[in-house]
């Protein structure tokens, strides 16, 4: 093997993350996304606030850029109802513009309530469940294919672990040894309006259940980008790896947290003013 071979099939080593500095754009996340509810109730807050962490960690830690400034790895959102916080970074990379932002799901918009295809920064469409997982299966065995580094990350709901696609994709993914393939599983306990550990008690244990499909897999603090950093980075390798994610719904926003309505609904004016407060003394 060639050093050049040798360089491009080692993944790129990130320094370590400013904790600091993720705190503080996870804050301003939450807040651009409070400031666009305000003029639309389409939008699934409570979702993109549990996996605020996990897509900020991603883009501005794990993924790895081009000269050019281009990403070499790539990232899906299989959980396409959390798309809001992939939409705030991408405004903030200047991939969106804040009129993309400031139009979202009006008729002169493109960016809806889903991600689309079609977006720039977005790498598949997604929102029905289930599918996201066998597309980047699908995404990392053709890289794979080509003999290429590129990673594939994917950030899935624990409630799309109903779906029988999504186990496929797990077991296929294992069969093919793709390591180039990492998903991190929001796991905030909820599907829809219903908590998975009661609803769903099968479910578990979830890091058994993977490794038993032939994948790494670890749990970790959601919210704790150190500890999701180490488990990306510490990984074994030679097969996929979940990193199994826990997190609070509605993360940051006292009355969202746990509370099922806020997975579909945008605050009131009073409620918005009381988000802001709340985020705001998180920083002191």
């Amino acid at each position: 093997m060639t050093l050049q071979s040798e360089q491009r099939s080692t993944p790129l080593r990130r320094n370590r993350l400013d904790a600091a500095a993720a705190r503080g754009r996870c804050r301003n996340y939450r807040k651009r996304i409070l400031e666009i509810s305000q003029h639309c109730t389409a939008l699934h807050v409570a979702p993109a606030f549990s996996c605020t962490e996990i897509t900020d960690l991603l883009f501005n830690n794990l993924m790895r850029r081009e000269p050019s400034g281009e990403y070499r790895d790539v990232f899906l959102m299989s959980k396409g109802h959390g798309c809001m916080i992939q939409y705030v970074i991408l405004e903030e990379q200047g991939v969106l513009s804040r009129e993309d932002l400031d139009l979202y799901c009006t008729p002169k918009g493109r960016l809806g309530a889903h991600p689309d295809y079609e977006t720039p920064g977005i790498a598949a469409s997604t929102g029905s469940l289930g599918h996201g997982l066998g597309m980047a299966t699908g995404q990392a065995y053709a890289e794979k294919l080509k003999g290429t580094d590129t990673l594939i990350y994917c950030v899935l709901s624990d409630g799309e672990f109903q779906e029988g696609s999504t186990w496929e994709a797990v077991m296929m993914a294992a069969n093919l040894q793709l390591d180039n393939l990492v998903a991190f599983m929001d796991y905030n306990d909820f599907g829809g309006l219903e908590r998975m550990s009661d609803g769903h008690k099968a479910f578990y244990p979830l890091v058994p259940k993977a490794e038993a499909f032939g994948w790494e897999a670890i749990e970790v603090d959601g919210h704790d980008e150190e500890a999701m950093f180490d488990a990306a980075l510490g990984r074994k390798g030679g097969r996929p790896l979940l990193v199994v994610c826990r997190t609070v719904k509605g993360k940051g926003v006292s009355y969202m947290e746990n509370v099922p309505i806020w997975h579909y609904r945008s605050p009131n004016k009073d409620e918005y003013q009381q988000a802001l407060k709340e985020l705001a003394e998180s920083a002191e």
